[in-house]
């Protein structure tokens, strides 16, 4: 049996080709596995999967009550040696997945992006959208290469997309993933799949990319596109327009609003130009979420600094 997998030319496996005929059985590279601890080495604990492909577990991450005989999850990888292998420490991405990185450095290979791994994360050339700079933050996809069956990321989104067979309902709640600003609002990748659009009309929450949140299908368009909102179909948009009302308020005067539940109604219109009962659900709304905190002679942003854009920084 081989050091770091298993040469298994002559089974039917169900799982990922790596290099000529060596395979990773039911084991995944780019994913999160469990596996049994076979045996210990000088170097760590090999792991085994179901087929009897190994994988070596560094000292590194090998913890004291770790025993043969004991399942752990585990991420299989290639480390800086371009070597198979296993750690605990968990990814920004995993294979098929996309996420919010930085770019560490470039040469004339490709781009390096922070994914939380020892070895960061190769981008080409040929899979940058955009020539990418250093000490910037990309959209990237996670996925094999198909010639040297490496894990690399992507920032080409758009070509991991599915456009044709939507698997989408109106009303279904979604993940979100956003990754571009345009024109018409902020483009999102649903549930690691699909492309989906908000309307900047539907924005009633600062958003920033690379953010994740929950969603829901508004309208499955004939060309693969997918229209979403953030809150279900049919709740009362009046509340979410007089939140951001005092939303942007706070955010207007650096994360403090000089108003509370005891104000007149009539300084609250002339502020806000909402009334009191809007008002009060609004800020209700707002401390619900943990975004707030009220005082006696005013409203706090908790982190004033997460809703400050780039161009006001």
């Amino acid at each position: 049996m081989n050091s770091y997998i298993a040469d298994l030319p002559s089974l039917s496996i169900e799982g990922d080709r790596l290099r000529g005929d060596c395979y990773l059985a039911s084991m995944i590279l780019g994913k999160v596995n469990s596996l049994k601890v076979n045996r210990h080495s000088d170097f760590g604990f090999y792991l085994i999967d179901e087929a009897g492909a190994e994988v070596l577990l560094p000292n590194a991450f090998v913890t004291d009550d770790l025993r043969e005989g004991d399942q752990i999850d585990v991420f299989v990888y290639t480390d800086s040696e371009d070597r198979i292998v296993a750690t605990t420490l968990k990814p920004r991405i995993r294979l098929g997945e996309f996420a919010w990185l930085k770019c560490k450095d470039v040469n004339q290979m490709g781009a390096f992006a922070d994914w939380g791994m020892s070895k960061d994360l190769f981008i080409p050339f040929a899979e940058q959208l955009q020539r990418m700079e250093a000490g910037n933050f990309y959209p990237i996809h996670l996925l094999e290469d198909e010639r040297t069956k490496r894990l690399i990321g992507s920032s080409r989104i758009r070509d991991f997309l599915e456009m044709e067979e939507i698997s989408l309902e109106p009303g279904e709640k979604v993940e979100l993933f956003f990754y571009e600003r345009n024109e018409f609002g902020y483009a999102a990748v649903i549930n690691e799949k699909y492309r989906g659009l908000l309307f900047q009309s539907d924005v009633h929450k600062p958003i920033r990319l690379g953010d994740k949140m929950p969603g829901y299908v508004k309208v499955v368009r004939e060309d693969g596109k997918v229209d979403v909102v953030l809150t279900p179909p049919g709740y009362r948009q009046a509340i979410d327009t007089n939140t951001q009302v005092v939303l942007d308020a706070l955010i207007a005067g650096k994360g403090s609003l000089a108003l509370t539940d005891k104000s007149s109604p009539e300084l609250i219109k002339q502020e806000l130009g909402l009334s009191k009962k809007a008002f009060k659900r609004a800020i209700g709304s707002l401390y619900k979420e943990k975004l707030v905190k009220l005082e006696k002679t005013g409203i706090q942003l908790l982190d004033f600094s997460k809703f400050v854009t780039d161009e006001q920084e």
